[in-house]
Parts: structure tokens; sequence; C-alpha cells
């Protein structure tokens, strides 16, 4: 449901909200927030509630701190899990100065940008994210451990499987909060784990992928575990993936589907720094069906891009090389330009890759371009594309790059 921010305050008094939480997140998709009391929340719809940043990741240091977050009304969330007295509420914010300028490192409204660019061309996308996860035993101090809850296998089933019962109530969590899963199953590595969402427009399906994080590990550590979204927990074991589905509508109801696929692969490269943002997601490429070469099909899951079997409003491209240490709003946004220039630019696709490229002779990938295989490379391609800095904002490549 979208509240509008009257609404909200109503909804404050009526059902004895105590604690209201302003969520953000840093350059990197981590999780920030600060709670104020129900009496804050006019001040905060008006003006803003100004916090210090300047010990946030990319958000400035003691000579640049003060920054303002505005509530979004339409992200209110009932957190299910705290106390039905005195209850806590979620939303949320954009990013500015304290003179109301928008803070070029808030890459919610940045992908906000995007959808509104998008739009204006007369086109409109849609996500739907599927994040893998680990579940990792806790040590007698209650520290994460890297031993795996559970060594069951692809969608094994209890006992083998331990996390069915979790990934239950993560389920049920997320339907509490007006979020809609698809399908879970436990994944190939030992005690990982995959939850599907449905898919909607880009802005509430990056929100959703942020509280999807915060949820599992909020439940994995009520049942004495802890959640794992490193791309690569365990060396030899599966790696954990971000897989994002796209589509796209014209105004006119054209498919448009293909031309967007193309300008994902013309700039992928330059993407992959913002995909794989840490030397470990460089680890996962081109094993446990994680990709390593620019390639499509329509049904191999060794490909970078793959169309799954599915017609009408469903039809839609999975990107498979982002992990779930992108972050979702910057990820979205890229894929979104991307794909709008292999429409404007009417980019045909590559023939398919139907081979399995894992087991394919060097010289048959010797056709094929390469992910890049490190973070070094990735962010050489993202320091020199036009593409990127022409809606990356310097800073946020600065903060990626020269870390």
């Amino acid at each position: 449901m979208k509240y509008s921010s009257q609404e909200v305050m109503q909804y404050v008094q009526e059902e004895n909200v105590k604690f209201i939480r302003l969520a953000f997140c840093d350059v990197f998709g981590k999780q920030k927030n600060v709670s104020i009391m129900p009496q804050e929340l006019p001040r905060a719809f008006q003006y803003g509630i100004a916090i210090d940043a300047s010990a946030i990741a990319g958000f400035g240091d003691e000579s640049r701190s003060d920054l303002v977050l505005t509530p979004d009304a339409q992200t209110l969330m009932m957190l299910p899990w705290r106390p039905e007295h005195g209850r806590v509420v979620r939303m949320y914010c954009s990013i500015s100065y304290p003179d109301g300028t928008p803070f070029e490192c808030d890459t919610r409204s940045l992908l906000k940008k995007a959808v509104s660019e998008a739009e204006a061309a007369g086109f409109s996308f849609a996500f739907g994210a599927e994040q893998e996860f680990y579940l990792f035993k806790l040590d007698e101090d209650g520290e994460p451990t890297k031993e795996p809850y559970d060594t069951a296998g692809y969608m094994d089933i209890s006992p083998e499987d331990k996390g069915e019962n979790i990934r239950r109530e993560i389920c049920l969590t997320l339907e509490q909060m007006g979020i809609q899963p698809e399908s879970s199953h436990h994944e190939e590595g030992p005690s990982q784990n995959e939850i599907d969402f449905r898919y909607s427009d880009p802005l509430t399906a990056a929100d959703n992928a942020m509280t999807f994080r915060t949820i599992v590990k909020t439940v994995a550590r009520r049942n004495g575990l802890w959640a794992d979204f490193g791309p690569k927990p365990l060396k030899d074991k599966a790696g954990s993936g971000f897989h994002i589905n796209m589509s796209v509508r014209s105004a006119d109801g054209s498919d448009q589907l293909y031309p967007m696929m193309a300008g994902i692969l013309d700039h992928v490269e330059e993407m992959t720094a913002f995909f794989n943002p840490t030397e470990e997601s460089y680890q996962r490429f081109g094993s446990n069906k994680a990709p390593g070469f620019i390639s499509w099909s329509r049904q191999n899951r060794s490909q970078l891009v793959r169309v799954p079997a599915a017609v009408g409003e469903y039809r839609r491209a999975e990107l498979r090389s982002p992990d779930p240490a992108a972050n979702p709003y910057l990820a979205f946004t890229l894929m979104i330009y991307a794909g709008l220039d292999g429409i404007q630019r009417g980019l045909a696709l590559p023939e398919p890759a139907d081979l399995n490229l894992y087991k394919a002779a060097p010289e048959i990938l010797s056709r094929y371009r390469q992910l890049p295989r490190d973070l070094s490379s990735a962010c050489a391609f993202a320091a020199d594309s036009d593409f990127i800095r022409a809606r990356v904002p310097a800073s946020i490549l600065d903060i990626y790059c020269n870390r």
C-alpha cells in the first residue's frame, strides 16, 4: 500500500508506533538508519532530519558532514519482528544537503532519475531480484563462523535441508511487510539458499532487495545463525549471485527485450565494477553457473544473460553476473541506462551461445569477450567509459575504484 505523509502520521498515531526508522544506504548499498520519535515526524516530512554523515562510506568527511534525510511516505512498512506494543516502522529516504541540493551520492535518487528519463523516452522497466545467501553457525561468543548450517545440495528437502523452516519464516515475514516472494529453495552450496521476488517497478524492486537482506539477517540471527551475502563465502563452493530479471515495455506496446539485452551486453564490462564491487566478487566468475564470458542464450545457465522460458507479461531477461555485494539502486540504474541505450540505438543481439561455455574448446571461447577478471580491470573499464561518466557521478566512481 502507498501512503501519503498525512496517512503515515495518522497510521503512527492509531497503531501505537513509537519509533520511526529513517532508512538509507551508503554508496555500496549497506543499509543505515536513524530512529526518530513520533512527535518528530511532521518536521521530518516538512524539513527533513539532519544527520552527521562523516563516518559513512562515500558520504564525505568531517569538513562536509551534514546531510538531511527526507522520508518517502510511500515506503512505510511495519517491522513485524519488533514488539507489538511500541511498534517500529521504517521508511526509505532521499538525501540532500542542508540547502536542499540533492546529494550526488544518494543512489536511490539516481535510480529515480533513471526511471524518470526512461518514462520520458516512452519506456517503462520492471525488475525481479534473486538473491542467494549462505547460513553459517555462530561460535560460543555469538560471532559468525564459516561452518555451514547443513550440507544439503540443490533443491534438496528436509531433513538434509535444515534451512527449510528459516526460508519459510523469511517468506512469511516478507508477506507481512507487503513483499511477495515467488519461490524459495536450497541452492547448490552447503546451506546456500535462494528466495525470488515477484516483478515490480525498479524503485520498489530495489527497496525490496534492501529490505530482503535485513529480513534474512534478522530471521537468521533469531534462529542462532548468521546470514552471509558475500559473493564467495566458501572458497571451493558455489558463489552467491544477485540475478536480476528485467523487462521493458514501450508506450505503443512493442517488444524491446532484445535491443535492451543488446545494450546491456554492449556496456557490461563498463558496469561490472558496480555489479561486482569487491575482490571476492571475481572469484565466482566462470564456475558453478556464474558467467565468465559475455554471451546470451534462451536456455543455458552458463551464459551472462539468459532468457527464461516464459511468455507474455512474464517474458524477461536475466542478468547473471551481479552478486549480493552490489548496491541494488546503482545496479538497476545502470541496467536501465544500458537497456535504454540499446533500444534507442537499435542494437542487434549477436547469435545466441547455445553451448556449455564451461566445457567449450579454447578456439570457441576465443570468439567471446570476457568479463573483467579482477576489480582493478573492471575499474579501468569504468574509468575509461563515456557511458559511465555520463551517468555515474565522479565522486561515486572515485569511491568505488580508488578505495
